[in-house]
């Protein structure tokens, strides 16, 4: 698939079910993948993906629920819990803080190019998704809910939580999207 339809293809699917078109270790194998192919500003590498399926996947979602104590619906919390599993899409903190020492001079923009190579790892691994027929969509249920994942999970505190991916086979397709007026958000310049 060329990666203009991959996008075209990924959508926020909201109806996902547990039975997936192909075997979980296909998914963790294209991730590991996509994790070692999308960059980042000094070869970091901060990025961190735990793969959550199974019944630890219901078990996540109802931590995710307890700690909104009732804020959530409990349909919207069921909707992500009725998928496969979820992807949760972290950084290490050691990372960031061991680059803002070497190099002190681009010590503030450490974090922020990490959350940079997160989105492009987010991006390519929910396109991913779609090209093995699985739906996604990304969630940001943070910082809510950080100490009950880590908790949960048995995760480092260096861990920065920055969103959640759940995934699974897909019930029913979205809406058609929109076609958007792009030169309000494009323009090109030249002389």
């Amino acid at each position: 698939m060329k990666i203009i339809e991959s996008l075209k293809a990924r959508r926020s699917y909201y109806e996902i079910q547990k039975e997936l078109p192909v075997p979980i270790e296909t998914v963790t194998k294209m991730i590991e993948e996509l994790t070692e192919l999308v960059p980042d500003a000094f070869n970091m590498k901060s990025s961190r993906v735990i793969v959550v399926h199974g019944k630890k996947q219901d078990t996540l979602w109802d931590e995710i629920e307890k700690a909104f104590d009732g804020k959530v619906a409990t349909e919207k919390i069921n909707s992500f819990k009725s998928g496969a599993g979820t992807i949760l899409y972290f950084y290490d903190r050691t990372v960031i803080e061991t680059k803002q020492k070497q190099f002190p001079l681009y010590a503030d923009n450490f974090p922020v190019w990490a959350n940079h190579a997160s989105a492009m790892l987010q991006l390519s691994i929910w396109s991913g998704l779609r090209e093995l027929g699985i739906g996604a969509s990304l969630q940001h249920y943070n910082p809510v809910i950080d100490d009950s994942v880590k908790t949960l999970l048995n995760l480092p505190k260096e861990y920065i939580l920055i969103a959640q991916m759940p995934f699974g086979g897909i019930v029913s397709e979205p809406n058609k999207k929109e076609k958007e007026e792009i030169d309000k958000r494009v323009s090109v310049i030249s002389e």
